[in-house]
């Protein structure tokens, strides 16, 4: 257990991700991002499989096949992708729907804050986009919102931070 480090890392990365939300305009998101990550069930698990260099999920993963912990993370937070899931009316078949823009923003500042947080001194901006484009062919997600986001991820790895800062205030906060 390493309850302690587990404790640190999330919360760095949560005040990583909310300057980065106030920077776009996103207050109460950067107020309320991640906090399932101090629930029973996500907190617990992610100090058992803590890895410091990468998601405790994948350790999880690992040993029981399945992660309890990203299951109750994705199904209460809005900018994950597959929280965005929902079944047709008329074919009854599972099926991703877009993500509200702001929520995609979200996602953008979580995404370069994980990297951070994760890669440390091997940090660059394409880390960011490469993780996403290696991850998001596996990632259920709108045709729309992959899309928006490797959009995003590629106007930050040419542009920066100021200006994906600024960019997602002016357009993604609806």
């Amino acid at each position: 257990m390493h309850i302690i480090k587990h404790f640190l890392t999330i919360t760095k990365h949560r005040h990583k991700v909310m300057w980065y939300c106030f920077k776009s305009g996103l207050y109460y998101q950067g107020l309320c991002h991640d906090l399932s990550k101090y629930s029973i069930k996500e907190f617990w698990n992610g100090a058992k499989y803590f890895a410091g260099d990468h998601s405790p999920n994948e350790n999880e993963r690992q040993e029981k096949g399945y992660s309890e912990a990203w299951m109750h993370h994705k199904g209460r937070n809005k900018h994950h992708p597959e929280y965005w899931i929902d079944i047709d009316p008329f074919t009854k078949e599972y099926k991703s729907v877009p993500m509200p823009k702001r929520y995609i923003a979200e996602s953008v500042c979580d995404r370069i804050a994980a990297s951070k947080i994760y890669y440390k001194k091997n940090f660059t901006r394409e880390t960011v986009l490469n993780y996403f484009l290696k991850e998001g062919s596996h990632i259920p997600m709108h045709e729309q919102t992959r899309r928006t986001l490797e959009k995003l991820l590629r106007l930050y790895v040419a542009n920066g931070e100021k200006f994906i800062f600024k960019y997602l205030k002016k357009n993604m906060r609806k």
